[in-house]
């Protein structure tokens, strides 16, 4: 019993010990770090492999797990399970992209809770059929950018790739970090931030317009300091400065008050209702020009009070476009 769990303990310590060196490691240093002989790594990693169902992959004298194919166990309550139905939900309603792997992940955690709480499940596997569903974009490049920038930043190291900047400037090639994964549900897409190598500096990069990408061996180690929480709370998605936020000042008609305060549409906003029943809506904002989209959706019901260079945009674009309704 007793070499039964030895042999137990040094199985999960080898798997341990190939999760800690994604780059692999060979049988002498494995068999040293175990303080076992070479021919019982062999034998180790077969088990590991066959038994215990670990994805081992070996490219000459070198072992590891791969981590594309590795499966981590998660034990989750009801109403664990219940936020993440809930993250998938928005996740399926504000995307646009086939992703086989969140229509897996949902298919799994919808199978694993059929027994205890059918209803539940049943809506899981049905948000995994609509991550599958034959009408999303299949994007090969955008999964393939996703994936290697998963495995760079999971693994600490850095990426190749060629980006296109907007206005027709033509692609760059840079070095890439990739610190944070962010995703923006206004535009259906993603973002990463991250460190840009040539020229250098911190840097948001969309991953609709990364057209090519390599994953390096070049490893990089993210700032104490970077705290992606921090560097978006002043953000109303993911435009962000190194400047001072600016106070923004709406005006929202009776009509819509109450429903502009059923929802807290950034942190540090403040709501004060008028005598006259408007609202006024007040928030600290690091691109104010990104709030735009949402401001003109409440139309006739929201005036911007300030910054006065944004109610001034907003009043430019509304003449415009009742020009055009108006016939010219």
């Amino acid at each position: 019993m007793e070499r039964s769990q030895s042999k137990a303990e040094r199985l999960l310590q080898l798997e341990q010990i190939l999760l800690a060196y994604p780059e692999g490691l060979r049988k002498a240093e494995i068999a040293r770090r175990l303080g076992v002989h070479r021919a019982t790594v062999a034998r180790y990693l077969e088990e590991l492999g066959q038994s215990r169902r670990v994805p081992i992959w070996q490219d000459g004298d070198l072992f590891g797990i791969d981590r594309d194919q590795y499966l981590t166990h998660v034990r989750l309550t009801i109403h664990e399970s219940m936020a993440l139905h809930l993250a998938a939900r928005l996740m399926a309603t504000r995307t646009d992209k086939h992703n086989p792997h969140a229509a897996s992940a949902l298919r799994k955690l919808g199978q694993a809770l059929s027994r205890f709480a059918p209803l539940v499940s049943r809506h899981l596997l049905a948000s995994a059929d609509v991550m599958d569903d034959v009408a999303r974009r299949h994007d090969p490049v955008y999964l393939q950018v996703l994936e290697t920038l998963t495995r760079a930043w999971s693994q600490g190291q850095k990426v190749r790739l060629w980006y296109q900047k907007g206005n027709g400037q033509p692609v760059g090639e840079y070095l890439f970090a990739p610190y944070f994964i962010e995703p923006y549900g206004i535009g259906q897409t993603a973002y990463v931030i991250g460190w840009r190598d040539d020229p250098p500096g911190e840097r948001t990069l969309k991953l609709e317009r990364i057209r090519r990408i390599e994953l390096t061996d070049k490893p990089y180690q993210i700032p104490d300091n970077f705290n992606p929480l921090e560097k978006l709370a002043g953000a109303w998605g993911i435009w962000y400065g190194e400047g001072t936020p600016e106070q923004v000042i709406l005006r929202f008609h009776p009509r819509v008050a109450e429903r502009v305060q059923e929802t807290q549409w950034m942190p540090g906003e403040q709501v004060e209702m008028q005598a006259d029943g408007y609202l006024h809506w007040r928030a600290r904002v690091a691109e104010p020009r990104e709030m735009k989209p949402w401001i003109r959706g409440w139309g006739a019901d929201c005036e911007v009070l300030a910054p006065e260079w944004l109610r001034e945009e907003i009043a430019i674009e509304l003449r415009q476009a009742a020009g055009i309704y108006a016939g010219g």
